[in-house]
């Protein structure tokens, strides 16, 4: 295979989390999450030092204690890291630069919001009508907060007519379970 290092997709995201077991049982409750395995166990010494430093841009003095890689559902998966660090600012808001939120697909918006919030999740605002281009018939969409403050969205657009055929390539949406 020849490669011209252009992306197959997106693997996985990374998040860091107050408390892995407590992240953890979110994401399977939320979202029915599967653990695939823990990188780093809570039992096993921490990452840390100057090259794990520089590798992951961290503060000076900053502690990985424990790593696990979940899949969600026929997307890419997600990387939970718990950290202690002597510095750490809250999640981020969407005004933030940088990576604010991460949208998973429902097909059904009401089930997937009331997963949510009996997950402990917060909505920002009921589940609503996709806008613009994205508008169309059983296009809904609303934010949440994760128990520490993570913004996620939720969307359903099973309607695609509104983009599709002005895209030049097909947007990804995830395959049925």
């Amino acid at each position: 295979m020849t490669s011209n290092g252009l992306p197959r997709g997106i693997d996985h995201v990374g998040m860091t989390v107050p408390d892995l077991e407590a992240a953890s049982t979110f994401f399977v409750n939320a979202f029915g999450a599967v653990p695939l395995y823990d990188n780093l166990k809570r039992t096993q010494p921490p990452f840390s030092g100057p090259d794990t430093e520089k590798t992951l841009g961290l503060v000076k003095g900053t502690q990985v204690v424990a790593m696990r890689m979940m899949r969600l559902g026929n997307g890419a998966s997600l990387e939970l890291f718990e950290m202690q660090a002597p510095e750490q600012a809250k999640p981020a808001r969407a005004s933030d630069l940088g990576l604010q939120h991460f949208a998973v697909y429902v097909d059904d918006i009401q089930a997937g919001a009331k997963r949510f919030t009996d997950a402990g999740g917060v909505l920002l605002t009921e589940p609503g009508k996709q806008l613009g281009i994205e508008e169309g018939k059983g296009n809904f969409f609303c934010y949440g907060r994760t128990p520490w403050g993570m913004t996620i969205e939720l969307l359903c657009t099973p309607d695609r007519s509104g983009f599709d055929t002005i895209e030049p390539q097909p947007r990804y949406i995830p395959p049925p379970r």
